[in-house]
């Protein structure tokens, strides 16, 4: 998941610049001279810098070039780029030696000659070559979807590519079932290269389980190059869900869970649009008078806090209208007006929010949500509003571990687990779609956190989350990405938080518009964040740290204190570090230490018996995941208020702290501390106030848009009267 990179908006591709080209037909290069040398040699990379060697200061892929003298000391030098793509150019590179390559090309492969200049002696000079080759412009179109029995799905891929020759080729994963059409192609020089094959389901389905397709774009000799996949649910309910449904303009009255945002929600260079971006309309709502109000995000519906009141709110969002607002085209129909949002700014607020009342009979005004409903004839989901007969529309308490479901603009219809209560997070917002302007990090506090392989991606911010039990309203999706393991790793704010704030902030009271509580057709991709950890290897010195430790853990086996026996295994709250097993008598409540000698442990309830004759379980979860007691949950909440901050402000790593379950012993809580992948510290704590760590490795939370356009936008002047440069924004706000 790229970075989940939260999932907040989406940015459609910039346009085709034809500026004049930089090609020069440069294909040789000398790394070395007397002097000095510059490394590495030659090598390849794509557009997205796949095979990119280092990041930098932001997290982000660059290609990093070293310039020594003889003896090994770095040599100060001046860095140029020369050759590259006839119309995108050789890409750019600063003065640190950090090379980024052209977002596109116009040809399979483009020669990049990468030159360092002696500083004190400016005619000594090195170089070396780099092959760049064409990368994926977004993920695979749709990157999940639900096929029961003999379905079937076109998938696409888009490459950063306008001419040229390259395709995309697809394949099944291993043990995964169903079968591949052929690939068509289709290539111009003034639109991005797109490549489609047909998915089709097997004839008979005893099982429901995930297939994976594959996408490979093949780079030259050296086997470089972009990979992307879509996540199939060949499902034996007989359900087809195509989150593609969400994306376009309704065809009647307009169900939440479909794309939507500002009309003005677009970057700008000089007086044309650039890019753009949106989310979803997540639910409807209504005050006392009943008037009816969309609910989404501040970052969707009014641009982080840079919106106008009586700004006009489309659907579809700009991002599935090729950037294209209302006075440039058709495609999009007015929906709302937006009413007010909690101010991103204000430390008063802690919920990403907004309203914006309807305006539009195009509404659907019950509130439904798109395939919140149940199963069709046809295989697909029905429209359906959220449940409110059991809350009053005033939305549910989530609890730790409830089934959640959620609408969104980007996965569709998918299901997951509140993995995590009462976070403390940050997350980054910006000025503008691209993300080059920061305008500022808030820290939102007791928020929900949510996980599930394809639970969501960007674009689903803004989402209706609700108990898949009843349909309930339990919290407004704003935030995400995937952590180390490939799960979505979403945060949202809970429901009844965000009615009342906004009846606080904004005046008046509000309820969820909504029906009688009711069951959603649940679609689970599952959750693979235990065999991740369980199929990732140990380093040497981890299994030779949890064999020592063994020799103190043979001294806590005592039959009577119901601990059975000992072994080595790998920890899940930790993937990556050494275990020491303990099996604890599955008859008894048994106290078991979180470390033995400073390595984490796991408990495995089991018997006596099969412990001795070495049939005991291999993990904690083949008899299913027991509840956490409630006393043991309001123990780690108390633990996690008192040492959240403090955590999160001695390390620059933490950018979350919530309480979770451990998952290397369930039968108690956890401090779930989320951590930046790009600034991983060397030793982390296995335990905090006596309370078990577990750590979520990911990409840091903002408001992150991703690629997505099936054709270069042509570029598009604003609409009368202009907008300001969005580029230029922060000139005009005394913001920092």
């Amino acid at each position: 998941m790229r970075p989940f990179s939260g999932n907040l908006s989406l940015l459609l591709a910039p346009a085709l610049l034809l500026a004049a080209g930089c090609g020069n037909g440069l294909v040789s290069a000398n790394s070395s001279n007397a002097a000095f040398s510059v490394a590495p040699g030659a090598s390849v990379i794509d557009t997205n810098c796949t095979g990119c060697n280092a990041l930098n200061a932001s997290g982000a892929l660059v290609h990093q070039f070293s310039a020594k003298l003889p003896n090994g000391s770095p040599a100060e030098v001046v860095w140029s780029v020369q050759g590259g793509d006839a119309t995108s150019g050789p890409g750019s590179i600063n003065a640190r030696g950090q090379y980024t390559p052209p977002s596109y090309l116009t040809a399979d492969r483009a020669e990049v000659v990468v030159t360092a200049i002696l500083a004190t002696n400016p005619s000594l000079r090195s170089s070396t070559l780099l092959t760049v080759t064409p990368g994926f412009l977004q993920p695979l179109t749709p990157e999940n979807v639900a096929l029961g029995a003999n379905g079937s799905v076109n998938l696409t891929g888009i490459l950063a590519e306008a001419g040229g020759s390259a395709a995309i080729n697809f394949e099944l994963a291993t043990g995964s079932q169903g079968s591949l059409g052929a690939t068509t192609c289709q290539r111009d020089s003034k639109a991005f290269t797109s490549c489609t094959v047909t998915y089709s389901a097997p004839s008979a389905v005893p099982a429901t389980s995930t297939t994976t397709v594959l996408a490979t774009v093949a780079g030259p000799a050296s086997g470089a190059g972009s990979k992307a996949s879509a996540v199939v649910l060949v499902n034996n309910a007989g359900v087809n869900s195509n989150p593609a449904a969400h994306q376009g303009q309704m065809p009647a009255t307009v169900a939440l869970g479909s794309s939507g945002g500002n009309n003005t929600d677009y970057d700008t260079r000089g007086s044309q649009i650039v890019d753009c971006c949106s989310g979803t309309l997540g639910a409807l709502v209504e005050d006392a008078n009943k008037r009816k109000y969309l609910l989404s995000n501040n970052h969707v519906l009014a641009k982080s806090d840079h919106a106008n009141v009586g700004d006009t709110i489309v659907q579809p969002g700009l991002i599935d209208n090729n950037c294209s607002p209302m006075g440039d085209g058709g495609g999009l129909q007015p929906v709302a007006q937006l009413t007010g949002w909690l101010p991103l700014r204000s430390k008063l607020t802690n919920a990403d929010a907004a309203l914006a009342q309807v305006t539009s009979r195009s509404v659907d005004l019950s509130g439904s949500i798109l395939e919140l409903g149940g199963r069709q004839t046809d295989g697909t989901l029905a429209a359906a509003p959220p449940g409110i007969s059991s809350t009053g529309g005033k939305g549910e308490a989530a609890r730790l571990d409830l089934k959640v479901a959620k609408s969104g603009r980007t996965t569709g219809l998918t299901c997951g687990g509140v993995s995590a209560v009462d976070i403390d997070v940050t997350v980054d917002y910006f000025l503008d779609c691209a993300e080059t302007h920061p305008y500022l990090t808030k820290t939102f506090t007791h928020q929900l956190g949510l996980s599930g392989n394809q639970f969501s991606d960007a674009g689903d911010s803004g989402a209706l989350v609700v108990d898949a039990a009843n349909a309930e309203p339990v919290g407004l999706y704003f935030a995400g990405g995937t952590d180390l393991a490939g799960v979505s790793q979403g945060v949202a704010n809970p429901a009844p938080d965000v009615l009342a704030e906004l009846g606080a902030q904004l005046g008046g009271s509000y309820t969820f518009a909504g029906t009688a509580d009711h069951a959603v057709s649940c679609l689970s991709y599952g959750d693979n964040t235990i065999s991740s950890a369980q199929n990732r290897a140990l380093s040497d010195a981890e299994t030779a740290r949890a064999q020592q430790a063994l020799t103190q853990a043979r001294m806590l086996v005592n039959s009577a204190a119901g601990i059975l026996g000992v072994g080595t295994g790998k920890s899940i709250d930790r993937p990556g570090e050494a275990t020491v097993i303990l099996y604890t008598d599955e008859s008894k409540t048994v106290s078991v230490p979180a470390t033995v000698d400073g390595v984490r442990t796991i408990a495995i309830p089991t018997t006596a018996h099969a412990v001795a004759y070495g049939s005991a379980p291999q993990s904690p979860f083949e008899s299913g995941l027991p509840a956490l007691a409630s006393a043991a949950l309001a123990q780690a909440v108390t633990i996690k208020e008192q040492a959240a901050a403090g955590l999160m402000r001695q390390n620059p790593a933490f950018f979350g702290v919530g309480v979770g379950q451990s998952l290397d012993n369930p039968r108690e809580a956890a401090l779930l501390i989320y951590m930046d992948r790009n600034r991983l510290p060397a030793l982390l704590p296995p335990v905090v106030d006596g309370l078990r760590t577990r750590y979520v490795v990911m990409e840091r939370l903002h408001v992150t848009r991703s690629y997505a356009s099936p054709v270069p936008p042509r570029l598009h002047c604003t609409p009368k009267p202009a907008s300001f440069d969005l580029f230029n924004f922060s000139q005009h706000l005394n913001i920092h």
